[in-house]
């Protein structure tokens, strides 16, 4: 098991409101976002490169509200073909991040073409403001495949960006990167460096439907997610790290079921406990996008139950203002019979109350 994301100290998810139908038990509840635990929380200090003391008489009239609906609008094809519009952007323009330094508009679109051909970005802007007189601040989550290593890893960095803004001509004079997962968002990080390197490692995830989420922020030692709606079949458990019940699961989705249905097979299994103690714990196995709870065949031993996870979680980790609810999720993708320890992909998730990122 990865022991970093296996800690399970801290946090728990409060039960749901229930409703019940028959022999079968429908929970429906709030779960947009889920944190997998991390080592030392960071926090990044934010530096602007640009003057915001310039005096307002030299400026040409600048527009920022126009130039945040601009961004709202160029930022999401940062990595399409369509690309950004360089016109927006002075020649002689800075750019940082952690471990990328550029001082020319060509620079940085040489930047934006290495990472789209090694690792095929997906770019998701969260939200657009005015932070200064000549500056403006985005939030975005990153996430790339290392498209040269056969595993190709994958990669995820949230953060902000800062916008400097030239006065007199009303176009982007600097752009300073901060990732969330790091202290030391300065030019050259070491710190940032070794974030990327351990990003690399092999792991293994079955190819195999799983549930879909956003990682709305990823900091040294958790991911903050959300997750689309997902339906579980589900059963009592003996504890958090056994495999009592797992058959009784997995048989309903093999066709121990009302109709002998056979329902194909996806990742990973959820493994809940909603007490402080972690001992009462139910076993959960994550049933096909297309499957609608209303079709579903009826189970045919009574332990098992269908639940549907609605939006969740939106909050802060005690240190940095979050609020986990009671209970965690230990999530196992691998067969521990057919994988190797090391490449396992194992995952402890907990529930958040809410979660925001302004």
């Amino acid at each position: 098991m990865a022991t970093t994301q296996l800690s399970l100290q801290i946090l728990r998810p409060l039960p749901a409101a229930g409703q019940t139908c028959g022999r079968q038990s429908y929970s429906f509840q709030s779960r947009n976002s889920a944190i997998r635990t991390r080592r030392n929380m960071k926090w990044v200090l934010r530096l602007s490169l640009v003057d915001q003391n310039q005096p307002q008489s030299q400026s040409t009239g600048v527009d920022v509200k126009q130039l945040v609906d601009f961004l709202y609008d160029d930022l999401p094809h940062l990595f399409d073909d369509q690309g950004i519009d360089r016109t927006a952007y002075d020649e002689l323009v800075k750019f940082r991040d952690p471990i990328t330094k550029h001082d020319s508009i060509s620079g940085y679109l040489f930047n934006i073409a290495l990472l789209k051909n090694l690792f095929r970005p997906q770019f998701f802007l969260h939200w657009v403001k005015q932070t200064g007189t000549y500056e403006i601040t985005t939030r975005w989550t990153m996430v790339m495949k290392f498209m040269l290593f056969p595993w190709k890893p994958e990669l995820v960095f949230t953060g902000t960006s800062i916008m400097g803004i030239n006065p007199q001509t009303g176009k982007f004079n600097s752009h300073a990167d901060f990732w969330d997962s790091i202290e030391n968002n300065n030019y050259f990080s070491l710190e940032g460096l070794w974030n990327v390197v351990k990003q690399l490692r092999i792991y293994k995830t079955p190819d195999l439907e799983t549930p879909k989420y956003q990682i709305l922020k990823r900091t040294a030692n958790y991911e903050v997610r959300k997750y689309s709606p997902f339906i579980v079949v589900e059963t009592n458990g003996d504890k958090l790290s056994g495999s009592s019940g797992f058959n009784d699961v997995t048989g309903y989705i093999f066709g121990k079921n009302s109709t002998m249905e056979k329902i194909p097979m996806t990742t990973p299994v959820f493994t809940q406990a909603n007490d402080a103690g972690l001992s009462k714990v139910s076993i959960q196995v994550v049933l096909p996008l297309e499957k609608d709870l209303s079709s579903l065949p009826n189970p045919n031993q009574e332990t098992v139950s269908i639940r549907k996870k609605e939006k969740a979680l939106r909050s802060c980790l005690v240190k940095d203002g979050l609020k986990p609810k009671m209970g965690c999720l230990l999530a196992r993708y691998n067969d521990p019979g057919r994988t190797w320890r090391f490449i396992m992909r194992n995952e402890v998730l907990i529930w958040l109350e809410e979660f925001s990122l302004e």
